[in-house]
């Protein structure tokens, strides 16, 4: 009885960061949708330059957690550069964790509020969150034939031209590499091989669509391209398979030890223009990350396992850069909750915000 007690409280030690995370997104909302209506007797710049500041305290907050509260090791491979760029960033997809990467990254360049996401088009009927990734500058894309190129590339130049920064977040893979779905990997290394591919072991084969709108319409924007490679240390098991990488509630519980971070800064010269080429170009760099994860999980010598070769930094946040950020939206979703008024206007901005938001996404789709 006392054990199963233990173990239920251990494994429910992602309720008080989840609580936190989606209980402050009211009070986020709030702020964040008065200062839009004030932005619009405003030039569109103040409302950017806010609205980054804005997004910096809640991902700031959520980092509280993925980082400081789970204690988490962050160790990077490359050289990241310390001064904030216009970038798309390209990874490997494995769990919902790989969103938290990419933030991991850009709060260490002081970019937090400049992180834009590809995502699939199922979010955006995310409650409240869906609404605001597209007000953020998100993009939401369909897959394969359904895919809205000229959506996309409007939206990207119409932000170039607003001189917005960019630190754009794109999973080429479209979907997330699983081993326990063994057909899903077996159906994308069946069509490398038809085209003619290298046929790849630990990461699916890439799509080149969202990729080539993205660096074509930014190209003369952006600094760099961040070719990103990460790997969860603890996800092999007794046999040496691999195993499903971490959700965000396994990781909240500490499941995971260490975080590898391999980061290649790709010049937009050494990057061919052309879609078909470029194909090419982004299947040699999935060849690349393919050739890290088999040195990760599948090295002969035991001692070259569990990380990436090369020089590596462990890389510590500082309380500093999130703790602020959770007492003071913690702080004011308290508040809020103290009155009977208060928590009136919170479910009603839960209520009300969520059809707001999916009344937009469905006219915008």
């Amino acid at each position: 009885m006392l054990l199963s007690l233990v173990l239920h409280t251990y494994s429910m030690r992602y309720v008080l960061p989840a609580a936190v995370m989606m209980g402050t997104a009211p009070t986020y909302l709030l702020a964040w949708g008065a200062w839009r209506l004030l932005s619009a007797l405003l030039p569109a710049r103040f409302y950017r330059e806010l609205d980054d500041r804005f997004y910096t305290i809640y991902q700031s907050m959520v980092l509280f957690f993925f980082e400081r509260y789970t204690g988490v090791q962050i160790i990077i491979y490359g050289e990241l550069p310390k001064n904030k760029e216009n970038v798309v960033y390209l990874s490997n997809h494995q769990c919902t964790v790989d969103w938290i990467v990419a933030d991991m990254l850009a709060i260490r360049q002081n970019a937090l509020g400049h992180i834009r996401y590809v995502l699939k088009d199922g979010l955006k009927w995310l409650p409240l969150y869906g609404w605001y990734f597209s007000q953020h500058g998100g993009i939401y894309v369909k897959r394969s034939a359904k895919f809205n190129e000229k959506e996309m590339r409007n939206k990207l130049q119409a932000q170039v031209k607003a001189e917005t920064p960019m630190y754009l977040v794109i999973f080429p893979e479209g979907t997330r590499y699983n081993p326990e779905m063994p057909k899903v990997i077996a159906d994308s290394q069946l069509f490398a091989d038809k085209e003619g591919l290298a046929v790849l072991k630990h990461v699916l084969t890439p799509r080149v669509k969202a990729t080539h709108v993205a660096i074509d319409s930014m190209k003369n924007y952006l600094d760099a391209v961040y070719d990103v490679t990460v790997a969860y240390e603890g996800t092999v098991d007794h046999k040496g398979q691999r195993k499903v990488a971490p959700s965000m509630t396994e990781f909240l519980c500490k499941e995971c030890p260490k975080v590898h971070i391999y980061l290649d800064r790709i010049e937009l010269k050494d990057i061919p223009e052309e879609q078909m080429y470029m194909r090419r170009w982004l299947h040699e760099r999935f060849e690349i990350k393919d050739k890290l994860l088999i040195e990760f999980y599948d090295a002969k010598d035991s001692k070259r396992r569990n990380k990436f070769p090369g020089k590596c930094v462990h890389s510590k946040l500082s309380l500093k850069k999130t703790l602020p950020a959770l007492l003071f939206l913690g702080g004011l979703t308290a508040s809020m909750l103290l009155t009977e008024s208060g928590r009136k206007l919170y479910v009603k901005t839960w209520i009300y915000g969520t059809l707001i938001g999916y009344l937009w996404v469905s006219v915008k789709a």
